[in-house]
């Protein structure tokens, strides 16, 4: 604040030079007015459109961590909420700390000030199922995928995701309809796991099997899945009934959506399974495109597959692709001191 002082005095000092030089007459009243008059109208217009705090040093200062700048974000948005980059920047930034419903609420700002970006509208609409106890989309998500697909039919994730709120509806028809124009737009392993999904949603809505092109090397059973056994520590351990377990693998270093995830129940363990492609939340990210992932195994208490405090996480386990061998993920169920 001292350096604003300072520049609107040097303001007030040139501004008197100046007029007093040109109005000779009547110099006096003339510096005087300004003198008192000029440093009020700067602070006032800096304080309807400048930002005072920043030339604060501590807000000057780069974040000493991540919840540091989170924090420093908030206030930001809190004091100009018209700035829907930094409500989007805020929504990812809660949602890589998988606070879901604080990632909604954000996106969904920043949905309201951008209503012609369909990008946003479709991000606002996977938040808020992210965000729903049952990870659904509810009927407000599902009709804004379809506001933007009818604005845009070739949106690729718009199309996707609104092919998922059809079948946890039950429109298993509905969502071949919808994922089918997808195709075209994909290629190699992202088209052949949609052409999978599709085939899954035809057969539950009694539809007969579409003759589909032959897939190719990549997407072959076995041909990048991952053998990964789940198993307790101590293997007696005694978990509630309904607990979930998720067998997650993630882009190392990348986003926090999982390239691949599996749900499985805890009578299930130990565990083993298959994890491909067709385990991919996103048909355009898919676990064979990768040259490593990072897997983890987690056992939600609640069912829910946010992270919560009395979970139980294995130590994450990096994998070079493609694997021959099985992972072993080992999930401790006891704290270690």
């Amino acid at each position: 604040m001292l350096l604003f002082v300072v520049l609107a005095i040097v303001l007030t000092l040139a501004t008197v030079v100046a007029l007093t030089w040109g109005l000779r007459r009547g110099a006096s009243q003339v510096a005087i007015a300004v003198t008192f008059l000029v440093p009020v109208l700067v602070a006032g217009m800096y304080m309807l459109v400048g930002t005072p705090q920043a030339l604060d040093p501590a807000e000057r200062a780069a974040p000493d961590s991540l919840d540091d700048a989170i924090a420093r974000l908030e206030a930001d948005l809190q004091r100009d909420p018209r700035q829907p980059e930094g409500w989007l920047l805020l929504g990812r930034a809660y949602a890589g700390l998988e606070r879901h419903d604080d990632a909604r609420d954000a996106i969904a700002h920043a949905a309201k000030l951008l209503p012609e970006d369909d990008a946003v509208q479709v991000e606002a609409a996977q938040a808020s199922a992210r965000a729903a106890p049952d990870r659904r989309f509810d009927a407000a998500a599902v009709q804004t995928l379809r506001d933007v697909l009818a604005r845009n039919p070739d949106h690729q994730h718009a199309r996707w995701y609104l092919g998922i709120a059809l079948r946890q509806a039950g429109d298993d028809a509905g969502a071949v309809a919808t994922w089918t124009p997808l195709l075209p737009l994909l290629d190699g392993a992202a088209a052949d796991a949609l052409r999978t999904q599709i085939a899954v949603a035809r057969s539950a809505a009694g539809m007969p099997a579409d003759a589909a092109p032959a897939t190719t090397a990549a997407s072959e059973p076995g041909a990048h899945a991952l053998r990964v056994r789940v198993r307790l520590d101590p293997a007696d351990a005694t978990l509630p009934g309904d607990a979930m377990v998720f067998v997650i693998a993630r882009q190392p270093g990348g986003p926090p959506m999982p390239v691949a995830v599996q749900r499985h129940p805890v009578s299930a363990l130990p565990l083993d399974i298959m994890l491909g492609d067709g385990d991919s939340p996103m048909p355009t990210q898919q676990l064979s495109a990768l040259d490593s992932v990072e897997l983890v195994a987690r056992i939600s208490r609640s069912g829910d597959a946010s992270r919560s405090d009395g979970d139980f996480e294995s130590a994450p386990v990096r994998v070079t692709l493609p694997a021959r061998d099985p992972v072993e993920l080992v999930v401790p169920t006891v704290a270690t001191p």
